[in-house]
């Protein structure tokens, strides 16, 4: 059986895939486990710098797997098969094995863009969600789809949108499922812009983004995803704590001297 999820890595940007093409990238067992061991792997290397998400052959993610609604048709194999992927979870990792397939890259040290087309369908969508960019293809499909299978959002994708997209917006699209285009996902919010190659302008940037102080890039994504957590006092201490951990570094004073000496900089990868 092929790797579920496969990655490259060149000047600091991991590639990863989803690698089950036959089926759409659809989501099994293995494919929960891959995610998940994937995004640890990435998260503790320092030499990556940003991290490009997407799916081989012709989609982003086609959400669960068929096979998996199919025993849900009884419901001692419906429960049996949660319990998969509803375990491995603790108070050091909050998240289940369903749920880390989506929060590993919201919580991996580094930004991820997640190119998307095709369609990305209910755990797919919120796999993506977990990116910090999406760049969607104009007539890419995307929906909250779980209703159609008498479901709730359960891979970390609520906690996702309620700070991409408005409340009211997100409870219509989770009580019909209904599918929405990529034009339309950029409106609402839950995808940042599009384009008619995004897995080529998700590596444009990401390559962009290893350039920059890789100590900044990192005490920024951490700042900004705790930005809607906390209180505004707490923020400002985060703040002025994460900027006095990366001023006066040899990142930090490199960046300065290659703006003044207008040459490329030569950052070391964070301690």
């Amino acid at each position: 059986m092929a790797d579920r999820v496969v990655y490259t890595i060149r000047e600091g940007v991991a590639d990863v895939r989803m690698n089950r093409p036959e089926k759409m990238n659809a989501i099994d067992t293995a494919m929960f486990e891959a995610l998940s061991r994937v995004g640890r792997e990435l998260a503790g290397m320092k030499s990556i710098r940003a991290v490009v998400l997407s799916g081989e052959g012709r989609a982003f993610c086609a959400g669960l797997d068929f096979s998996s609604f199919q025993s849900m048709a009884d419901a001692k194999s419906s429960r049996s098969a949660a319990e998969n992927v509803m375990a491995d979870h603790s108070a050091k990792n909050p998240a289940n094995l369903a749920q880390q397939a989506g929060y590993v890259w919201h919580v991996m040290p580094v930004p991820v863009i997640a190119a998307i087309h095709g369609v990305a369908f209910g755990g797919g969508l919120q796999i993506a969600l977990g990116a910090d960019i999406r760049i969607i293809e104009p007539d890419a499909r995307v929906s909250i789809l779980e209703i159609k299978w008498g479901l709730v959002p359960d891979m970390s994708g609520t906690q996702m949108l309620r700070d991409l997209a408005r409340l009211d917006v997100v409870k219509e699209l989770t009580y019909t499922g209904r599918i929405i285009d990529g034009l339309e996902a950029v409106t609402l919010g839950l995808a940042t812009r599009v384009s008619d190659a995004p897995y080529e302008d998700a590596m444009k940037l990401a390559h962009e983004i290893a350039t920059k102080s890789p100590d900044a890039i990192r005490a920024g994504k951490k700042l900004l995803n705790a930005s809607r957590r906390v209180t505004i006092e707490e923020g400002f201490r985060l703040e002025e704590d994460l900027q006095r951990s990366v001023i006066g570094t040899p990142n930090q004073v490199e960046a300065v001297l290659a703006n003044l000496e207008n040459r490329k900089p030569d950052f070391k990868d964070p301690r």
